[in-house]
């Protein structure tokens, strides 16, 4: 992928939408399990059946429940023992986040499972979209490693609510907090794509954009491929 060539990330749930969202254009895959608790870690079984299939970047969910709480003590032990499978069966680059009950960042997990990612890369996700400070929370995470990626929609609602707040982010790019890539999605369409592009975000996350039949149907090469298209005008 050349350098300024914007990503377009997939959700996959499974081997077959791996393959299907490569051959439509996809850049890297997210992958989890469970979308009905929007996206949770999958068994080590499926991510090895998607790494065998596919040779792109995957980011493996660490969420164990709906929310963005990482639970009580025996949860956090529990998230850590799913990351280190993982890192065991060869993962290499994650996404994660967890809020406490006053919308901060839950930094004593965050940590306990970047000890075990020991380096790997790591997307913070939409979790940013519920914190009481999305500036504060940038800046008290600014000097984690790893963390190259934020996945967000701008809003809790979504990508329309949010436009306004994407475009400035990405006009901060580089700043102290702000170094990370803005990886857009949650509601996202592919009408926001120009004006998004046009403010300088260089990524993009899709889900059940990939699967026109709704998520009990895999997904569509043709759809990403419209996706991949759309970025690359």
């Amino acid at each position: 992928m050349s350098s300024n060539r914007a990503l377009l990330e997939v959700i996959a749930l499974d081997a077959e939408d791996a393959v299907a969202a490569r051959s439509g254009g996809a850049d890297r895959l997210e992958l989890v399990t469970d979308m009905a608790a929007d996206g949770l870690t999958p068994p080590v079984a499926t991510f090895r059946a998607i790494r065998a299939a596919v040779d792109i970047p995957l980011r493996t969910m660490l969420r164990l429940a709906d929310g963005f709480s990482a639970g009580g003590p025996e949860q956090a032990d529990a998230l850590v023992r799913a990351a280190e499978g993982l890192r065991e069966a060869g993962a290499d680059e994650f996404v994660l986040g967890f809020l406490d009950d006053h919308g901060q960042p839950d930094l004593v997990t965050v940590e306990r499972l970047l000890a075990v990612l020991d380096g790997c890369r790591w997307t913070f996700h939409r979790a940013i979209d519920r914190a009481a400070d999305r500036d504060a929370l940038r800046k008290q995470l600014a000097d984690l490693p790893g963390l190259d990626t934020y996945l967000t929609a701008g809003s809790a609602t979504g990508v329309d609510d949010g436009l306004p707040t994407l475009l400035t982010e990405a006009a901060r790019a580089g700043e102290p907090g702000y170094e990370p890539r803005l990886l857009v999605g949650g509601g996202l369409r592919l009408e926001h794509v120009p004006r998004l592009l046009a403010g300088g975000v260089t990524g993009f996350h899709i889900g059940g954009a990939a699967r026109p039949g709704g998520w009990a149907a895999p997904v569509d090469a043709a759809a990403v491929r419209e996706w991949r298209e759309a970025l690359d005008a």
